[in-house]
């Protein structure tokens, strides 16, 4: 399943944020949107998402998800994912009752049997009634993940995701979360400020390069 975005262009207040971007994420790839405050970093990731506000942003482009148009898609129709800096769960329910919330409806036993392997998954086994609280940053962070994945999203736009962890739990999580990506076959667009948050492999749009070459 790729994610296609074909001349995109993004403007406010009748400055140009974007000009013309096309790229395509293939499944399970990363393409690393990078570039300085105010370059468009985070509005890209509104549109695709569908919550950029129109006005007082202008936006056009293409965008394909497994073949299929999305840029006029209501953001429930469309199934992308979104992680930010922080990881916003919610503090007053469990680590399992976090996940079950995402989660579509089902049978109890099937949804259950869901949240417990991802906790496997992730080296979070037998941790399912613990609060967010209680948790250290990287598992907070891993159970984020795991709930954004766990809706099943046919992309996952990653904010800055790691932004708050220092530099061991940094590499940690950036090492399980791309690696969860590709045995997926999720396609990821991430912005960041650290060339180091990049994965091998991913591709590189530098905004402020392309802000210089304009």
């Amino acid at each position: 399943m790729a994610l296609e975005l074909a001349d995109v262009h993004i403007g406010v207040a009748g400055r140009a944020l974007l000009r013309g971007l096309s790229a395509r994420v293939d499944p399970g790839g990363v393409l690393a949107v990078m570039g300085p405050s105010g370059s468009g970093k985070s509005s890209l990731l509104a549109w695709v998402a569908g919550t950029l506000p129109t006005p007082p942003f202008e936006a056009r482009g293409r965008m394909r998800l497994d073949g299929q148009a999305l840029e006029a898609r209501p953001i429930q129709q469309r199934r992308i994912g979104l992680l930010f800096q922080d990881d916003l769960l919610f503090p007053h329910l469990s680590v399992r009752e976090n996940l079950l919330f995402a989660l579509p409806a089902g049978g109890h036993h099937a949804r259950h049997a869901a949240t417990e392997a991802a906790l496997a998954e992730a080296g979070l086994a037998g941790l399912g009634e613990r609060m967010p609280a209680s948790l250290s940053g990287g598992q907070r962070a891993r159970v984020s993940l795991l709930r954004a994945l766990l809706a099943q999203p046919r992309a996952l736009l990653l904010d800055e995701p790691f932004n708050k962890l220092d530099q061991a739990l940094r590499a940690q999580v950036r090492e399980f979360t791309f690696a969860t990506l590709r045995a997926r076959g999720v396609p990821a667009l991430l912005v960041t400020h650290d060339p180091a948050d990049v994965p091998a492999g991913a591709q590189v749009i530098d905004l402020d390069a392309r802000t210089d070459d304009a």
